[in-house]
C-alpha cells in the first residue's frame, strides 16, 4: 500500500483511505455510494452538528460515561469544527441514502480522528472510537433532526436583522418622498395617482410581516428530539442523559431550545419544518414583487416607465454600449424562485416519510439550509446595492401623472361617471391634459382643478365633505 493511503476496516472489510484525512471507512464508501451531486454540507449544518456532538459528550462526561482524558480531547475537536476547522473532511454528498447517517459517521469519524491526534495517536487508531464515544447514547435519527433545527435557528436569527434594516430604509424613503405623486398602475396600464411614499410604504408593510413571521418560525423549530435515539422512546440511553443532554445544548447555541415533550412526533414528523419553509417562500415572495417592481419603475429609462433611478452596477450589454441592466433585482428574483421551489420540496419530502422515520432527511436539510442561505444573501444584496440608493424621477413621475387620463377618476364623486367620461374624451381628442378639459368642460379654474390632485389629496382615505368644497363655491358663485 502507498504511503499516501491507510487501511481501515469495517463490516464489510478493508478499505483505502488518503492518509491524511480525518474521516474513516463508513465515509469513505458512502462517497463511493453517493455520487450524486456533488454538493456538500452547509458550513453553518456542519458546525451545528459539532454542537450537538459538544453537548452529547459534555453530559456524557458529567454522568461518568466518558474518561475524562476522552472527553476532553473530543471538546476540543468538537470546539475547533465549531469556529470552522476540519469542515473540509466533511465529504460525503448533501443528497444520501440512510436518512442521514452518513453524515451523522463522517463527523464522528473526523472528529474521533482529530481527537486521537489530540492524545497523540495517528488516524485510524481511533483511541477516540466513532461509535463508542462519539455517538454515545445518540443515534442519526435524534442528532441529524436536532442539528438541522440548531442550524435553522441560527440562520432565522441571522436573518432578522437584513430584513429589519430594509424595512427602515423603505419607512425612511415613504417619508422623505410622501409629497411626490406618481401614477399607480393596476394591469400594467395607468392607473389613479398615488405617492412615491406610498409604493415605499407598501413595501415595508410586506417585510414587516416578514419580520414577525422569521421569529414565528423560531418558535415553530425550538423543540428539538435529541435523547430519543432511533423513534424517539430513547431506548440505549440513560434516562438521566435524556433529560440533561438539551439543557447542555441549550446553554453550548444560546438558542432557546427544549426538549420535545414528545420525542416520536418530533422523530418522524416534519411539518414544523414545512411551516418554517412556508415562512421563508413569503419571505421570497415578497422579495421577488419587490424587485420586480423595482424592474419595472425603473425600465427604460427613456423609453420606458423611468420613475426610479436605481445604482448602475455594471456593464448590460457586450454589443449595446451605454445599456445598464437592473442586475441585483434579477439576482434577488432567482434567489427568490429557488426558495419557492425549495419549498415545495420540503412539502413533499415531510409527506413521504414512513412510519417511524423520515428517510428524506437530508433532502430536507438541503432545501431548508439553501433558502435560509439564499435569503441572507439576497436581503442585504437588495438592501445595499440597490434600495438604499434608489431615488425616484421627480420630473418623471410628475409628467407621467398629468399625461395619463386616469386623473379624471378623482372627478366622478363630483360630476359622475359618464361626465367624467366625456372629459376623457375631450382630453384625448384635443390632445390636451386632464385637468384642461375639466376645467373648460366645467368651466372652472384650472388651478381648482389641480388642487384635487395635490399629495394631501392622494393622502387621504376617500374623500370626505371639504373634498370638493372648492368647486361647489365655483359652483354656487356661478
Amino acid at each position: 500500500m502507498s504511503s499516501n493511503f491507510r487501511t481501515e476496516n469495517d463490516a464489510f472489510g478493508s478499505i483505502e483511505i488518503p492518509s491524511a484525512a480525518m474521516y474513516g471507512p463508513h465515509t469513505a464508501r458512502a462517497m463511493q455510494n453517493f455520487k450524486l451531486s456533488g454538493q456538500r454540507l452547509s458550513s453553518i449544518f456542519i458546525r451545528s452538528y459539532a454542537e450537538v456532538k459538544l453537548a452529547c459528550a459534555r453530559t456524557n462526561t458529567k454522568l461518568g460515561f466518558l474518561e475524562q482524558h476522552i472527553a476532553q480531547a473530543i471538546e476540543m475537536a468538537c470546539l475547533e469544527m465549531i469556529e470552522g476547522d476540519h469542515h473540509e473532511h466533511i465529504t460525503v454528498d448533501a443528497f444520501q441514502g440512510g436518512a442521514g447517517t452518513s453524515t451523522n459517521m463522517n463527523i464522528n469519524e473526523v472528529l474521533a480522528n482529530r481527537a486521537s491526534m489530540l492524545l497523540g495517536k495517528p488516524y485510524g487508531s481511533y483511541e477516540v472510537h466513532p461509535l463508542h464515544h462519539l455517538n454515545l447514547h445518540q443515534s442519526t435519527n435524534d442528532t441529524f433532526p436536532t442539528a438541522l433545527r440548531v442550524a435553522a435557528l441560527h440562520e432565522l436569527k441571522r436573518l432578522e436583522q437584513p430584513i429589519a434594516d430594509m424595512q427602515a430604509t423603505l419607512q425612511r424613503k415613504e417619508q422623505e418622498y410622501n409629497n411626490l405623486i406618481r401614477i399607480a398602475r393596476t394591469q400594467l396600464q395607468d392607473a389613479v395617482p398615488v405617492t412615491a411614499g406610498m409604493t415605499f410604504g407598501a413595501w415595508a408593510e410586506a417585510l414587516s410581516r416578514d419580520r414577525w413571521r422569521i421569529f414565528k418560525c423560531r418558535e415553530r423549530i425550538k423543540q428539538v428530539n435529541l435523547g430519543g435515539t432511533a423513534v424517539g422512546t430513547g431506548l440505549g440511553a440513560p434516562r438521566d442523559y435524556i433529560l440533561r443532554v438539551t439543557d447542555e445544548l441549550r446553554h453550548i447555541t444560546g438558542l432557546k431550545i427544549a426538549r420535545a415533550e414528545n420525542l416520536v412526533d418530533v422523530t418522524q414528523n416534519l411539518d414544523s419544518l414545512v411551516e418554517v419553509s412556508a415562512m421563508l417562500k413569503a419571505c421570497a415572495v415578497n422579495l421577488f414583487k419587490i424587485s420586480n417592481d423595482v424592474r419595472l419603475l425603473s425600465s427604460g429609462p427613456s423609453a420606458g416607465m423611468g420613475e426610479l433611478c436605481i445604482p448602475p452596477l455594471q456593464i448590460g450589454s457586450t454589443i449595446m454600449p451605454g445599456k445598464v441592466n437592473p442586475v441585483i433585482p434579477e439576482a434577488v428574483s432567482q434567489a427568490a424562485l429557488r426558495v419557492m421551489s425549495n419549498d415545495s420540496l420540503a412539502g413533499q419530502v415531510a409527506a413521504l416519510g414512513n412510519l417511524e422515520l423520515n428517510q428524506f432527511m437530508p433532502l430536507m436539510a438541503q432545501c431548508l439550509l439553501e433558502s435560509l442561505n439564499l435569503l441572507n444573501n439576497a436581503v442585504p444584496m437588495l438592501h445595499r446595492l440597490c434600495l438604499e440608493n434608489a431615488v425616484p424621477d421627480a420630473e418623471k413621475c410628475t409628467r407621467n401623472v398629468y399625461a395619463g387620463k386616469s386623473l379624471i377618476t378623482i372627478l366622478v364623486p363630483y360630476v359622475g361617471y359618464e361626465k367624467a367620461e366625456q372629459i376623457a374624451r375631450h382630453a384625448d381628442d384635443n390632445n390636451i391634459s386632464i385637468i384642461e378639459a375639466a376645467a373648460k368642460e366645467l368651466d372652472l379654474d384650472p388651478k381648482i382643478i389641480a388642487e384635487l390632485f395635490s399629495p394631501d389629496r392622494m393622502r387621504q382615505l376617500g374623500y370626505s365633505e371639504d373634498t370638493y368644497s372648492a368647486l361647489n363655491f365655483i359652483e354656487e358663485e356661478s
